[in-house]
C-alpha cells in the first residue's frame, strides 16, 4: 500500500465517525457491491478507454447499481465519462446543455454520445432511436429525403466521434452487462450512395422515409429512418455491429435486492 492510498483511508476512517447509522448503512451497500463477482475488459489497443477508465467507470455503473435497476441514462453516461477521464489524466469537458452537437471533448476531440439498452436490443445491431432532430422543412416527396440526408452529413460535422453505451440483456436475473461501442463516423457517410425510399403507403404526415446502405455484396450495413412522427428525428436502424469498435465491456452481480 502506498502512502497516499494509506494518508487516504486514514482521513476516511476518520470521517466515518460523524456519519448516522442510516449513513454507515448506504456505505456498506456499496462495499458489499464492490466485493462482488465483475469483469472488465477493453480493447487492447483502444486509444480512448485505458485500464485506468476502464476500472473507474465500471465502478460507477456498479454504485449506480446498487440502488436502481434502471439503464445508466445519457446524462450520467456523460457525467460519468467526464468525471473518470479527468481522474485518469484525460483532460474532458461536458458541452453546454442542450448543445445540437458534440457533448463531450475528450483530449480535444468532440464526441457525441448515444445510449440504448430498450427490451427490443439487438447484440449485434445497433438502433440510436433519437441520432438527430430534423426539423421542419419540404418533406413531400422522394427527393425531398435527399435534403434531410444532407441535414444529417451537416449535423456530423459538429463532433469527430461517436460512441454509444449500451446494456445488453442477461440470462441471470441480476447480472449487468455493459459496452461502449464506438460508430465510425466514415460508415455513416457511406449513406451518401445509400437508396432512398419513401414509405407511400404510410398515414403518417409527413410520410417517412429510409436510405438503405449495404456493402458490395447486398447485405445491409445500416439504414436511416427519417421518422415522419411528430417529433421529426432521424434513427439509426440495424446498425452491423462488426463494422463498429467495440471498446470496452462491464460485467458484474448487482447488489440490489
Amino acid at each position: 500500500m502506498t502512502d497516499e492510498k494509506q494518508e487516504r483511508l486514514e482521513r476516511l476512517c476518520e470521517a466515518l465517525k460523524s456519519l448516522t447509522y442510516g449513513q454507515t448503512e448506504w456505505l456498506k451497500t456499496v462495499i458489499e457491491q464492490f466485493q462482488k463477482p465483475y469483469q472488465f475488459k477493453r480493447k487492447p489497443d483502444s486509444d480512448l478507454i485505458s485500464d485506468c477508465i476502464l476500472q473507474d467507470f465500471g465502478d460507477g455503473l456498479r454504485i449506480h447499481h446498487c440502488f436502481s435497476n434502471e439503464s445508466f441514462s445519457k446524462d450520467k453516461f456523460e457525467y460519468a465519462l467526464e468525471r473518470v477521464a479527468n481522474f485518469c489524466g484525460m483532460p474532458a469537458k461536458l458541452a453546454r446543455r442542450g448543445n445540437p452537437g458534440h457533448d463531450i471533448t475528450i483530449n480535444d476531440v468532440r464526441f457525441s454520445l448515444k445510449s440504448q439498452a430498450d427490451r427490443s436490443l439487438k447484440i449485434n445491431r445497433l438502433h440510436i432511436s433519437k441520432f438527430m432532430e430534423l426539423g421542419k422543412g419540404s418533406w413531400l416527396e422522394e427527393n425531398d429525403l435527399t435534403g434531410l440526408r444532407e441535414q444529417f452529413f451537416f449535423h456530423m460535422l459538429s463532433y469527430d466521434r461517436i460512441l454509444s453505451l449500451r446494456r445488453l440483456p442477461t440470462k441471470e436475473k441480476l447480472v449487468c452487462h455493459y459496452e461502449l461501442v464506438e460508430i465510425p463516423k466514415s460508415l455513416l457517410e457511406e449513406a451518401k450512395n445509400g437508396r432512398l425510399v419513401m414509405v407511400q403507403k404510410s398515414r403518417q404526415t409527413p410520410k417517412p422515409g429510409y436510405c438503405y446502405v449495404n456493402d458490395k455484396n447486398g447485405k445491409e450495413k445500416f439504414q436511416l429512418y427519417f421518422d415522419g412522427g411528430t417529433e421529426r428525428k432521424l434513427q439509426i436502424k440495424n446498425l452491423d455491429k462488426s463494422f463498429c469498435i467495440v471498446h470496452a465491456e462491464w460485467r458484474f452481480e448487482q447488489n440490489i435486492n
